[in-house]
């Protein structure tokens, strides 16, 4: 059997509202701070270089709009009145069984910002909106 990479097209968000599906996640990233230093009585000019925080980017959340839907809204809301609801969020890419291959776990994740559709008379394609997750960290399992 040929051993192929996962196709990114087949994926579920959980993301603590009602059950809908999502067109786009992106800003799945990680990254370690450098941390450089070198000691003043050090024989050598160059300084060495050491792991320091992880920091974590912001998630996107993109989805079509429907009416009476305001569900970015209704949780962005949240921080617009200093009750900052927290989630934590699980994306999985999923194979042709529908269960989880890798599963992405977002902790204590609260909306940053909510992006309405663009409009144009001219386009024939569906509207959507998308949202920008800050959140406090982030782990990969492959299952």
């Amino acid at each position: 059997m040929a051993e192929y990479p996962l196709p990114k097209w087949h994926f579920r968000v959980d993301w603590g509202g009602t059950k809908i599906g999502f067109t786009e996640v992106s800003g799945l990233e990680v990254s370690t701070e450098e941390i450089k230093y070198r000691a003043g009585d050090s024989l050598e000019s160059n300084e060495i270089k050491m792991p320091g925080r992880q920091t974590f980017g912001d998630i996107t959340l993109k989805r079509g709009v429907f009416a009476s839907d305001n569900e970015f809204y209704d949780w962005w809301n949240t921080v617009a009145l200093n009750t900052i609801e927290r989630r934590d969020i699980t994306i999985s890419l999923l194979n042709e069984a529908h269960e989880p291959v890798v599963v992405w776990k977002v902790k204590n994740a609260w909306p940053k910002k909510v992006t309405s559709t663009d409009l144009n008379s001219t386009s024939n394609e569906p509207a959507v909106e998308s949202i920008a997750l800050a959140h406090e960290g982030l782990t990969i399992q492959n299952e």
